[in-house]
């Protein structure tokens, strides 16, 4: 085999033009680079350094794959060029194969160790990768080239506290404010924050008094004297001078009296422990006249007194904040309805200011109120009363409507009003006429964005995905390719996209589904690497200590609701297109009951798609010969080649793509029962018996009587006695061992199973699970587990989202059709306003 060619040397001109290819790059002038780049390869073909140049501009266009392909001919060429192992780094961090980029930088560190651009960009990818260690030896590495730089010594001391190294890192700090020549001015902001970084990092040493030292010495003239009263309160309440920080958090209080973190401080700097409620409410009080429009002094109290105490001050602070008409009155209590007592009471006091007691006078004086201050005060008691019946600790909705009815009856006009009537519509189990509701809210002020938001999402709730979009586009700027939806998705909106996702889903419409949970999974991992320019930013900017915040908030980002619930719902379609593969195709003919046809209807209605697909297909084929539609820069808007999902329905390997769902969330939201029930599922599918095992045991755990957890630890042991090949001895060991905990091997499944009916037997969802497990255990018991489910709906514990529950079952099970009419008959008798069982009713 011959060896490469020598590196070509370049002339005077060639440098030149290599110099403005860099230069061009660096500007962004593509064009004008590959234009220079050219220029030098016509002159010398195998100069390295100018192809791997090349190939990064390539890579900027768009073309990855070219830009690779020339970076391997470059390091080919020339395996001794820094530039070319460099540009092969950036190539593979573009690509967010991190690692890759790591050694690609690490080679070229080898060639070029005086780099201080390659040592950088190698530190930043070691602090994306959390790799502390080499973010050390990097940030040592780049403060040694240049010790003159404060931002250099203050990254040397994020990484080793970051890294845990707390007496290095304060010693780093110390050593730059050493080589200070006069003290730094009032202005200089960056100074001002590392010296409260630096009182941090003692601080979580363990050292309180010496911070507290280090604050009073070097923080007196600093400009964020809100942090350091904070930092300050906090060392001092630490170590036990509470009549010092008593003084502080007073001080605190003064500047912001709605701070509960404050009070808090403040009640402990003072010694009042808890169960004294005389100096609580004594404390409370002396700050409720301190500031008598202020609210966290008069509700705070509500949350410890009790009784007698606890009626004046709920009297006092309701009659003020009804006498207002502030529509965030019963947000601002509700918080209290799990103690039944103060829910009592509260009942009674807002039902007899609804019944015509008067609101209070003004001032404490004998002077009426006008009456139109009273007609306030009982229309919001009504409004409150509405609030109070439809929550779900006290909920009474035939209640909650009369009183909303005659709040809006006297007050028409109010969006307030009109938006509780629609939450009542929707705990009805009536999407429909929720949303007509929301949508009347909304036309009362149109050009407010949460109301109309509020109208979008309640559409979505009724399967009116093009309403929805419709009252979005109105704030978007409709530029992206898909109209509002895709500007939506620029601008991250990801309640917007779940609820559309989950709409979707209850359509049976899988692959729009789909593509929406996947696009939420691409917004957290975009969020994932925005973190990467802040690394840098940071540090020229200064804001340090909200820089180390941000970095460990990232760790934690997927454990997100919005994540959690749009995984969930992705590994659940995934799980269902293993089950049903059918489904990858023809679900856009009947959703989610595809696998209700029989083999003649799913015949006919896949033809009838076929023909379908082929029109829309060859209406996309002649957009697409059309000129590309342009944005506001006049460049090609971006188009989705997979609009509906279609391409991530018909995987081949959907356990596989669950399991990037999965992975995530049981690191992340692992204290999440339905996580760990989700990826029983896969795990169980793929055969991984010892994860499934390890996902039922955390299930447990979190709720021992969950009755989803009951029937999965029944379907792992009809699974480990159906093997078609036996396990290896140390796995059925360590499954005996561990199983026989939650279902030891002498059980009677079917004891076992109505002891757990007996001890739930008030609860339709536990009941729905006992009869899942006896249909696994008995098969014939089918026809008796249908009627037993009917029974269900005359549980008093049974809510409307059990009803729906039961009558999925019934389609799983292919219920016979006199059983689900039966179901539908009592469950419409029980909830007549639930839209779900009027199909055969009506």
């Amino acid at each position: 085999m011959a060896p490469p060619p020598s590196p070509q040397m370049l002339g005077s001109k060639e440098r030149s033009l290599f110099t403005q290819v860099v230069k061009n790059y660096e500007n962004k002038q593509y064009k004008k680079g590959l234009k220079a780049a050219d220029q030098i390869l016509r002159r010398s073909p195998n100069h390295g350094d100018t192809i791997a140049m090349k190939a990064l501009i390539i890579n900027c266009q768009g073309n990855a794959e070219e830009a690779f392909a020339l970076a391997k001919v470059a390091l080919k060429l020339s395996m001794k060029s820094h530039v070319c192992w460099h540009v092969y780094g950036l190539l593979y961090r573009s690509a967010k194969d991190f690692e890759e980029a790591i050694k690609a930088y690490k080679s070229a560190l080898r060639l070029e160790p005086e780099s201080q651009q390659i040592q950088k960009d190698l530190a930043l990818l070691q602090i994306q990768t959390r790799d502390y260690q080499g973010y050390v030896q990097s940030r040592r590495a780049i403060l040694q080239q240049r010790t003159s730089w404060r931002q250099n010594w203050t990254a040397l001391a994020i990484a080793q506290h970051l890294a845990g190294d707390l007496t290095n890192a304060e010693r780093t700090l110390s050593t730059f404010e050493e080589t200070l020549k006069g003290v730094p001015p009032k202005t200089d902001i960056e100074h001002a924050e590392a010296v409260l970084y630096k009182n941090v990092i003692i601080a979580e040493m363990g050292e309180t008094e010496r911070a507290l030292e280090h604050l009073d010495a070097a923080a007196k003239n600093n400009p964020d004297r809100t942090s350091v009263m904070e930092l300050r309160a906090n060392h001092l309440l630490t170590l036990g001078r509470k009549e010092e920080a008593a003084k502080v958090y007073r001080m605190l209080l003064a500047r912001n009296p709605e701070y509960r973190d404050y009070f808090e401080g403040l009640q402990s700097a003072l010694g009042i422990e808890k169960s004294d409620v005389k100096a609580l409410k004594n404390l409370y009080g002396d700050y409720a006249k301190q500031n008598p429009r202020g609210d966290a002094a008069r509700r705070i109290p509500l949350d410890f007194l009790e009784g007698g105490d606890f009626r004046e001050a709920a009297d006092q602070y309701l009659r003020h904040m009804l006498h207002k008409g502030i529509p965030s009155t019963f947000a601002n209590i509700k918080a209290l309805y799990p103690d039944t007592s103060k829910r009592d009471a509260i009942l009674e006091l807002v039902e007899g200011y609804a019944a015509g007691e008067a609101p209070p006078v003004a001032n404490g004086s004998a002077e009426k109120q006008p009456n139109s201050d009273k007609d306030l005060f009982k229309i919001s008691a009504r409004y409150f009363l509405a609030q109070h019946y439809n929550y779900h600790l006290s909920r009474d909705l035939n209640k909650a409507m009369k009183y909303i009815d005659e709040a809006i009856e006297s007050v028409p006009e109010s969006v307030d009003y009109h938006m509780a009537k629609a939450r009542i519509l929707k705990h009805y189990g009536d999407p429909k006429k929720a949303a007509e509701m929301m949508e009347e809210a909304r036309e009362l002020d149109l050009r407010d964005r949460y109301i109309n938001t509020k109208a979008a999402k309640y559409h979505l709730r009724n399967n009116d995905n093009e309403a929805a979009i419709q009252i979005m586009s109105k704030f978007t700027r409709n530029e992206a390719h898909g109209g509002p939806l895709g500007d939506l998705h620029d601008m991250q909106c990801v309640w917007y996209i779940t609820e559309d996702g989950e709409s979707y889903l209850r359509q049976g419409k899988l692959g729009l589904a789909l593509k929406r949970f996947v696009s939420i999974s691409s917004i957290f991992e975009i969020w994932q690497e925005d973190q990467f320019d802040f690394h840098s930013f940071s540090l020229r900017k200064g804001p340090i200590r909200a820089y180390v915040e941000m970095v460990r908030w990232e760790d934690h980002l997927r454990e997100h609701p919005f994540f959690s619930r749009a995984a969930i719902s992705a590994a659940k379609i995934y799980v269902k297109l293993y089950d049903q593969p059918h489904l990858a195709h023809g679900s856009l003919i009947n959703g989610m009951n595809g696998d209700h046809m029989d083999s003649a209807e799913r015949k006919k209605a896949e033809k009838k798609a076929r023909k379908e697909k082929e029109k829309q297909e060859k209406a996309e084929a002649e957009k697409k010969d059309k000129k590309a539609a342009l944005d506001l820069n006049g460049e090609p808007k971006k188009e989705d080649k997979d609009p509906k999902g279609e391409l991530l329905l018909q995987t081949s390997e959907p356990l596989l793509e669950a399991m990037k769902f999965i992975t995530l969330l049981l690191e992340f939201s692992g204290r999440n029962i339905q996580a760990q029930q989700v990826g029983f599922e896969v795990f169980i599918r793929r055969k991984k018996f010892l994860l499934a095992l390890r996902t039922l045991i955390a299930s447990h755990a979190l709720s021992p009587t969950d009755p989803i957890t009951h029937e999965q630890m029944f379907r792992f042991q009809q699974s480990l006695s159906k093997l078609s090949e036996p396990l290896s001895p140390k796995a059925m060991q360590v499954i005996n061992a561990e199983f026989n905990t939650l279902l030891p091997a002498s059980t009677d499944l079917t004891k076992h199973n109505d002891e757990f009916l007996q001890r739930n037997h008030n609860s339709a969802s536990h009941v729905q699970g006992y009869l899942k497990v006896r249909q696994l255990i008995d098969p014939s018991s089918k026809e008796k587990n249908q009627q037993d489910i009917i029974r269900t709906l005359a549980l008093d514990g049974s809510s409307l989202e059990d009803a729906v529950r039961g009558l999925d079952m019934l389609e799983e099970w292919k219920a016979e059709s006199r059983y689900k009419d039966d179901y539908l008959v009592a469950a419409h008798e029980r909830w007549p306003e639930a839209s779900a069982f009027k199909q055969k009713v009506d």
